[in-house]
């Protein structure tokens, strides 16, 4: 490596160190822009797997109990949806809250609100199939049992839900992230307004195309860190003894 060349990875080597230190700092002392972002996008998410969880989880339990024409078919259909492009989420929900679309007079675009109808519609498809495929297992195990009761089709859905509801909760922890992750379709309908729309995934890539990498650096540390609590919780609650 010539001098030149080493020169120049030193100096990457300790901006990248420097980067590091700042994006800490920023970290422990409670940066308020880096409270703002975080706190918004905990809320977007949040708020968007609530309300994925009571459309999802019902119609997941509905789907595996009931037996109809056409089941496979709404199957297939449930089970593509989990993969729809964010992007194409976006675009579709920009084009109902613009001013010309169906529902431009609510004035939606670029709010939050807007952003909770994309993250929603990105996954009630995986909340539902996810959670089909539970209460559908736990619906063979107990078939006999639940048609010796006389129970009725509304009363199985009920216990089964009531009966998988740990292995639900890891359901809803899937779908918080991937909405927590989520920077396509967020960012098509939110636009990445400084203090009202910008969230943790479009920050980052704000201020990385900015060049101010401890801000991107301090946010990308926080969602490695929801992420692995994610995954802690998850692993946790599938324990037999959790």
């Amino acid at each position: 490596m010539t001098s030149h060349a080493k020169a120049g990875y030193d100096r990457a080597v300790q901006d990248f160190t420097d980067a590091f230190r700042l994006a800490f700092g920023l970290v422990i002392s409670l940066d308020a822009d880096l409270v703002e972002i975080v706190s918004l996008s905990l809320r977007v998410s949040l708020i968007a797997v609530f309300i994925a969880c009571l459309i999802g989880l019902p119609l997941g339990a509905r789907l595996a109990v009931a037996r109809f024409r056409g089941r496979g078919a709404v199957l297939v259909v449930v089970n593509a949806l989990m993969g729809l492009p964010p992007v194409v989420v976006g675009l579709l929900v920009y084009l109902h809250l613009s001013r010309s679309g169906p529902l431009g007079s609510f004035g939606l675009l670029y709010t939050p609100t807007a952003m909770i109808i994309a993250q929603t519609i990105l996954i009630a498809p995986i909340i539902t199939a996810l959670s089909r495929q539970i209460i559908e297992d736990l619906h063979e195990e107990y078939a006999e049992q639940f048609r010796s009761l006389g129970l009725t089709r509304s009363e199985t859905t009920r216990a089964l839900l009531r009966d998988g509801r740990r292995a639900l909760v890891t359901v809803a922890l899937a779908g918080f992230g991937r909405a927590i992750a989520e920077v396509g379709a967020v960012i098509i309908v939110g636009g990445n307004i400084d203090h009202l729309t910008r969230v943790m995934t479009t920050a980052i890539a704000l201020e990385t195309s900015k060049g101010d990498l401890p801000l991107a650096l301090a946010l990308g540390l926080i969602l490695l860190v929801l992420a692995l609590a994610v995954n802690a919780l998850a692993m946790t609650l599938r324990r037999p003894d959790a």
